[in-house]
């Protein structure tokens, strides 16, 4: 394969301003090492702001299996077909098609240098259908990225979140409070909580989150692939450790 990264932009269309952008990002990709990825964590653990940096610092594609289906579904691919069909029985999509959905989007130009996962494998059995599909093309996760945050903190950071509905403020009642509890600065209108972010929500999401992936991270663990980040720490800080565990 060619060296460099997304090689799916013809370069006749881009203008010429965007040109040099482009071909230095070329040349930045093509001297970064090949990373397959899979990125775990419960809500509210900071994985989705960190996915975005470790994509653009890294050349990766970015995966995520429901937006994948969804794209397989609509542009009618033989397994978006076959995946359509069992979406309309009210059945669960099998876990070989949606490694088979994996497996075409990692053949693309944009994920020549390697990809992120983010929110598969769920279980073990999916685990060893990714590994044996990567095994075949010779290539093998080579971290799992597990945001590691106490369910206590995570419960603080989600169920202290307001909305002023209208305008889209977001408060926290605890790291940025509303001047009057409960009420919106400009407006005075009162705030809303998203049902999502409610405590008892929160704890049902989390226990199907730990229940569900703990055994896959201990799956990647005996083939000694996981660091755990400290997920409670700040962004940025998170960030540094990531580059740090990939460099």
């Amino acid at each position: 394969m060619a060296s460099g990264g997304d090689t799916s932009v013809n370069l006749e269309d881009v203008p010429s301003l965007n040109l040099m952008t482009e071909l230095l990002r070329r040349m930045k990709c093509a001297s970064k090492p090949d990373k397959r990825l899979i990125l775990i964590g419960p809500p509210g653990s900071g994985k989705g702001t960190q996915s975005p940096i470790i994509k653009d610092e890294y050349c990766l594609c970015h995966l995520a299996t429901g937006d994948m289906l969804r794209a397989a579904v609509a542009t009618k691919t033989p397994l978006g077909v076959k995946a359509k069909e069992a979406m309309e029985k009210g059945e669960l999509v099998s876990d070989d098609l949606v490694v088979g959905i994996i497996d075409d989007a990692i053949k693309k130009p944009s994920c020549q240098k390697g990809f992120i996962l983010d929110g598969f494998p769920r279980t073990v059995v999916q685990a060893e259908k990714l590994d044996d599909m990567l095994a075949k093309q010779g290539t093998k996760i080579d971290k799992v990225l597990n945001f590691s945050i106490d369910d206590a903190i995570l419960e603080e950071r989600i169920t202290g979140r307001w909305i002023h509905p209208s305008s889209g403020r977001t408060y926290h009642s605890k790291f940025a409070p509303p001047k009057v509890p409960g009420v919106d600065d400009v407006t005075g209108e009162p705030l809303i909580q998203r049902k999502d972010d409610t405590a008892a929500v929160l704890k049902s999401r989390l226990e199907a989150f730990h229940r569900q992936t703990e055994p896959v991270v201990d799956y990647y663990s005996k083939k000694g692939a996981v660091t755990n980040l400290h997920a409670d720490k700040p962004t940025e800080e998170v960030t540094k450790e990531v580059k740090m565990v990939l460099s």
